[in-house]
Formats: structure tokens, C-alpha cells, sequence
């Protein structure tokens, strides 16, 4: 829309894509942005390989005369058909050829799928609200990384579209952030794409194990086919982190009140705090201002945690297999957990896995 229904410094419309090779070996995310109050455009696109994650970053002052048009730098996203078949296109650095250039065929198999309403408040105000979709299918193309060229084909799809307000980098706290600090933070986001089925997952919950958000459904046979319970998770981490290695989600079958196990196990992991411009992001954010014309394209090595030390502290996309009544299949397991979190034992941002006996 040309004007939102709000004055709202952070009113916002994103999407995200993820490419999840089944191997491990890859995990590319792709986004989009714009925030039409503050008249900005800007994308991103990481590709983790091993233990580098490339990014190609890009901002744009947002123009009447292209506000349809889902493109900024070198980054696009081409709607073939709606809610079915995209192009998602990266073009190649002319001063380096062998960095991160693609272009994807981002198909669905499975309708959308609304997501829970999602709201956030920091004591009397309103500091998220977003509507959201999700989506799951494969994708086809050819990547280019390293000099080294891929031919992609049957990797899993899954993508987000949401809207509202947002925060944005830029805007003081106030009596409000010192008044009602965060205590803790916990987050499970998973979009599955199995053969047959598509399944979504969801879970927010706060210091407590209060929980703001929650869904668990299945989407079978070209419609939504039933909810799955009251999800409950039992993850695995590394010790000294919160990073899972993997997970068992507990689902009920309301047909039969039958238990369902998911199971998930990590393949590939990419912080969206580095390279992605999500926050806690130290050398870009969403929505910033960056003039005209602004690209970046940079290398980050993820094998030392001590050059990231914020990361930690925002939410991480993990390419996941996942396990469900004997079939297998493949999508992200997003989780974020930092602050006290009493249900996972952890009593303050400080604190993380216990060592194994």
C-alpha cells in the first residue's frame, strides 16, 4: 500500500525465504523489506557454507513509481504467479564474479497458511503487531559461490510474508524500556515440508513458560487438515550455549488423542544477527537509512563465536531433518531463547547449557 493506516515510525511489510539443501552443506535465506514511513527498501541474502556465511546486502530510498516493484540492488523477487511460483534473483558482483550470485525457482506445494495473530506490548504500548503467512515448497536453479557453480534441484522451500509495526533501529527506549525490561525470551518457529504435508509450528513464551503464542497445524491434501495440541519441546543444546543440536516437539493427534513425536535434528545453522541485518545486528538493521544506492557484500567467518558475541542474542534459522510418523522431511527450526527461561532451567541472560555428565 502507498499509505499505511498508521504514522508509525516502524510500519513494515517483509518477506523471507529459506533454501534448505537436504545435505546441510548450503542454507540460503533471502529477505525483503520495505517501511514506508520512514521511505526506505532494502534486502538481504546469506548463504552459509561450512563455517563462512556470505551476504549480499542492499538499501534504496523507496519511490512511489517502484513501490511494487520487489527489487533493490542486485537483489529481486519476481512473482511468476501468486502464492505459487517465484524467481528469486542475486546478480553477480562485476568486481567479483566468483562471489554469491543465484538465480531460484521458488515453487509451492502446499496453500499458505495464516499464522496466530502475533502482538508484543512494553507495559501500556503497542511495540509489535504483525499478520503473517507461510508457505512451503522446493526450489530449482543455479547458485554461484567461490567461483564454484551449482545446479540446484529438489531442495526444500519454505517462506514467511508478514506486515505491521515492527521495531526499527533508531528510537529510544524511553521510560517504558526502563520500566519493563525483558526478562526472558523464548521462540520456536518451524515450517516442515514432508512429501505429502506441510506442518507449522509455533511457540513464544515468556521468563514464566507463560506462553504468548502458539499454534500447531497440518496442512494436508490442498487444505488445512488439523491442529496438533499444545506443543511442547524438549531441546538439546551444546553445552555452555543455547544453540539446539536437536529436538523432540510433542504433538497430539486430536482424532485419536494419539502422541506425535517430531523429531529434529540440525544440519546447518545461520544467525540472523549477522548478515541478515536482524537484531541484534552490529553493522546493519532493517530499515536503517544508508542513502541511495547502498550495497554491501561481505564474508563473515562463523567458526569463532568471539567475533560475533551478539548473535547469540537474536533468533537463528537452522536447516533441519525432521522426523513424523516415520516420514522424513526438511525445513527450519528457528529458535531464539535469551533471559531467564524457567522451563529450560536458564536464570538470566548469562546462562546457558550445563556441561554433560
Amino acid at each position: 500500500m502507498k499509505h499505511v493506516a498508521t504514522s508509525d515510525r516502524n510500519a513494515y511489510d517483509r518477506c523471507i525465504f529459506h533454501l534448505v539443501d537436504p545435505t546441510g552443506e548450503f542454507l540460503l535465506i533471502v529477505g525483503l523489506g520495505v517501511y514506508p514511513n520512514l521511505g526506505v527498501i532494502d534486502a538481504y541474502a546469506t548463504l552459509r557454507v561450512g563455517d563462512t556465511l556470505h551476504a549480499v546486502r542492499a538499501s534504496d530510498a523507496l519511490r512511489d513509481d517502484t513501490r511494487m516493484k520487489m527489487a533493490v540492488g542486485p537483489l529481486r523477487i519476481m512473482v511468476e504467479r501468486p502464492l505459487k511460483d517465484f524467481i528469486l534473483t542475486c546478480a553477480a558482483d562485476p568486481d567479483d564474479p566468483d562471489g554469491l550470485s543465484y538465480e531460484m525457482n521458488w515453487s509451492a506445494d502446499f496453500p499458505a497458511l495464516w499464522e496466530p495473530h502475533h502482538i508484543q506490548r512494553k507495559g501500556g504500548r503497542l511495540t509489535l503487531e504483525g499478520k503473517r503467512f507461510v508457505q512451503a515448497g522446493r526450489c530449482d536453479g543455479r547458485l554461484r559461490i567461490g567461483g564454484r557453480d551449482l545446479d540446484v534441484e529438489g531442495w526444500t522451500g519454505t517462506r514467511d510474508r508478514s506486515w505491521g509495526v515492527r521495531p526499527v533501529p533508531g528510537e529510544e527506549g524511553g521510560r517504558l524500556a526502563q520500566e519493563h525490561p525483558t526478562e526472558g525470551f523464548h521462540w520456536i518457529w518451524a515450517p516442515v515440508r514432508f512429501d505429502d504435508r506441510f506442518l507449522m509450528v509455533i511457540t513464544q513464551e515468556d521468563a514464566d513458560g507463560h506462553r504468548t503464542l502458539n499454534d500447531a497445524t497440518l496442512v494436508r491434501e490442498g487444505r488445512r487438515d488439523r491442529q496438533l495440541g499444545w506443543p511442547r519441546t524438549d531441546i538439546t543444546y551444546r553445552p555452555g550455549t543455547r544453540h539446539p543440536e536437536s529436538a523432540i516437539i510433542r504433538l497430539t493427534d486430536p482424532a485419536d488423542g494419539k502422541p506425535l513425536e517430531l523429531g529434529v535434528e540440525i544440519l546447518a545453522s545461520s544467525p540472523l544477527a549477522v548478515g541478515a541485518g536482524y537484531p541484534p545486528a552490529d553493522d546493519w538493521q532493517h530499515g536503517t537509512w544508508r542513502g541511495r544506492g547502498w550495497t554491501d557484500r561481505r564474508a563473515y567467518d562463523l567458526s569463532d563465536p568471539a567475533a560475533h558475541p551478539m548473535a547469540a542474542y537474536g533468533v537463528i534459522d537452522h536447516a533441519a531433518r525432521y522426523t513424523l510418523d516415520g516420514q522424513v522431511g526438511h525445513g527450519i527450526f528457528e529458535h531464539g531463547s535469551f533471559g531467564r527461561h524457567d522451563p529450560s532451567g536458564f536464570t538470566g541472560f548469562d546462562s546457558v547449557a550445563p556441561a554433560r555428565p
